[in-house]
């Protein structure tokens, strides 16, 4: 009887294992094309195209959504943007073309943290703020560091997707973590401009897009295993 219960239980412990072990590493580009991404909106993403060996966008392409759907994840893209631009990765959007991708996910932002020009607010041009620069969760989470490389290097980045706990990386260092939709989060969300939209239900899944803000941006060694 002992021998048996100590089977069931190394035979349970094997299966838990098992359960938990992540899926296989699967590329998001290529290196050649646009596969496995089409246009958020269809009459955009025109001008994102392939340049020595990587993916970008010279700006008015419209964004790029995964045919896929995510739900825990860990996501790895290296990316690079020219001084004064702005881009970022959104996950968990519901697409829906009528709105953007921001309105349903929340943003991974890129952008050049020392050169963005200020922009209008309500008639009031301000600089951007420690929740809007590269790393965050955009206007929601500042990142805890500052490691961004200068605009027109390569950065790393990195988001992890787990149970609603989410943590975002920059060049190797986690700079935001957070649980999607506990109670902290939604108030912190009823306080900000998502307050009424799609980004304020908390869902499960969703697709992954980049993010054409009206700029240059790169991206490379996109890859995403499921968790």
């Amino acid at each position: 009887m002992k021998k048996f219960s100590l089977l069931l239980t190394i035979c349970l412990l094997a299966s838990l294992s098992w359960a938990q072990k992540p899926g296989k590493w699967e590329k998001l580009f290529d290196g050649k094309s646009t596969k496995g991404w089409h246009a958020y909106r269809p009459d955009n993403a025109k001008k994102w195209m392939v340049m020595s060996g990587a993916l970008m966008s010279h700006g008015g392409s419209g964004d790029l959504v995964t045919d896929k759907e995510y739900e825990d994840f860990e996501l790895e893209f290296d990316f690079k943007i020219p001084p004064k631009a702005n881009s970022g990765v959104i996950y968990k959007v519901i697409e829906d073309p009528k709105n953007a991708t921001y309105y349903s996910g929340p943003e991974y932002q890129i952008i050049d943290d020392e050169g963005y020009p200020p922009f209008n607010d309500g008639g009031k041009m301000v600089k951007i703020n420690d929740r809007q620069k590269t790393g965050a969760n955009y206007d929601m989470q500042a990142p805890n560091q500052w490691v961004a490389k200068p605009a027109g290097q390569w950065n790393k980045g990195r988001i992890v997707v787990k149970d609603n706990h989410v943590e975002h990386w920059l060049n190797g260092v986690k700079v935001v973590d957070y649980m999607y939709g506990s109670d902290a989060w939604k108030d912190q969300l009823a306080k900000s401009k998502f307050s009424k939209w799609a980004y304020a239900t908390p869902h499960t899944k969703g697709k992954i897009a980049l993010q054409d803000h009206g700029d240059e941006v790169w991206f490379n060694n996109i890859r995403i295993r499921e968790l």
